[in-house]
């Protein structure tokens, strides 16, 4: 699953040089579109952020995310599209945080999963479904069942509580809030121009004077996107000394799946809910019980636990539940439906969406066919991941 020579090396070098103040416009400056922002300037292009909320990236779906970076797991519920693209972002996260001017939390100690004995249907119900959605790379050496000894010797903060469980020991995460100051930074350091509290709607993208706008906008892109919508999350972080967890933590419950996540300096997030709707007025009473109750039955210690924070998000998912990159125009690109999975798949979501903006500019797309479409299609094939590319129906035809 090598990149193609013809898609590997990101610099910019177009075939008409731009008369704008920017190569390109970056609009939305969430995590993947930061991180699209940065590896375009690191590829040599001028570019332009213009992003609502503000650098610390407070308002965006990222902001409110426990940063799991786990393939396998997710393959409980995700097809193998998405674990393959998880299995190479991982890979990737190392090399990418080691160019940031700012450090950031990451880990790769793996995850582990258990149950308590009345739900054991699920842990078989949860190996079912990672043996059908998960690629055979990511099975082999990443599914260790555990019982007694080794289960307490893997995770000594548990004292016992569980009887199995399934050690995943490549997987990892890292802070999410830390990334997206990292890459704010990150942007400063390569001279992107950038507009924080700049709200840009949709009409406005074609007036930015740049040479090819890549919308970034989630949620606030849904008039131009069949389909979208926002799934609600729910996360509770709290700060809890003495528990000392040394990797994330999932519990299988047929009602209340949960994760907990630990950070630096006693820092856990705790999540579990997902629900329809765009709803973003804060949690819930149950909600929050579910989750702290949840949290409680895996260590004892939660309950004296300090909550820092009870926080809601909604993240932007098209009806397949996977991303994609758009060509909408002759100038515009849309990157749009990480869904939950944002920190799992940036890496390779924005490398590919870079890989795109940088041969549009250097108008590999403008074919010799009747329509044009011949050299885009050829393109995306050729690219590591085809299905993430798609074009409207009316772009590139001839004028």
């Amino acid at each position: 699953m090598d990149v193609p020579a013809a898609n590997s090396a990101l610099s910019f070098n177009p075939s008409v040089p731009s008369r704008s103040n920017a190569d390109f416009a970056v609009v939305g400056g969430g995590l993947i579109g930061r991180l699209i922002a940065w590896r375009l300037a690191g590829a040599g292009a001028r570019v332009a952020l213009y992003e609502q909320g503000d650098a610390a990236g407070r308002s965006a779906a990222a902001w409110v995310a426990a940063a799991m970076l786990a393939p396998l797991a997710e393959a409980a519920s995700a097809e193998l599209l998405i674990t393959e693209l998880g299995a190479a972002s991982l890979e990737a996260w190392p090399a990418l945080l080691a160019e940031l001017p700012a450090p950031v939390f990451f880990q790769r100690n793996g995850t582990l999963v258990v149950w308590h004995p009345s739900d054991r249907a699920e842990a078989t119900i949860f190996t079912s479904r990672l043996r059908v959605n998960a690629p055979a790379s990511l099975l082999r050496g990443g599914l260790e069942p555990l019982s007694g000894a080794p289960l307490l010797a893997a995770e000594p903060a548990l004292g016992g509580r569980f009887q199995q469980g399934f050690l995943l020991p490549n997987e990892g995460q890292l802070d999410n809030r830390q990334l997206l100051a990292a890459v704010a930074e990150g942007l400063a350091e390569r001279r992107v121009e950038t507009h924080w509290n700049t709200r840009v709607e949709g009409a406005e993208l074609d007036t930015l004077p740049a040479g090819i706008v890549i919308d970034c906008r989630g949620l606030g892109a849904k008039t131009d996107w069949r389909g979208l919508r926002g799934i609600r999350g729910e996360v509770a972080r709290v700060h809890a000394p003495g528990i000392g967890l040394s990797r994330p933590v999932r519990l299988l419950h047929p009602r209340y799946p949960l994760y907990i996540a630990p950070k630096q300096d006693d820092l856990y997030v705790i999540g579990a809910t997902e629900i329809e709707g765009e709803d973003m007025s804060p949690i819930s009473v149950r909600s929050s019980l579910e989750l702290l109750s949840a949290a409680f039955s895996i260590h004892p210690g939660f309950g004296e636990a300090r909550i820092l924070e009870l926080s809601t998000q909604c993240r932007p998912t098209l009806p397949d539940h996977r991303p994609l990159v758009r060509l909408a125009s002759n100038r515009t690109i849309r990157v749009n439906g990480l869904y939950r999975h944002g920190y799992m798949l940036a890496p390779e979501v924005s490398r590919a969406a870079v890989e795109m903006a940088l041969a549009h500019a250097d108008g590999a797309f403008s074919g010799t066919d009747s329509a044009g479409a011949g050299s885009f299609e050829q393109w995306a094939c050729a690219s590591r991941w085809p299905a993430l590319f798609a074009r409207d129906a009316d772009v590139l035809q001839p004028t």
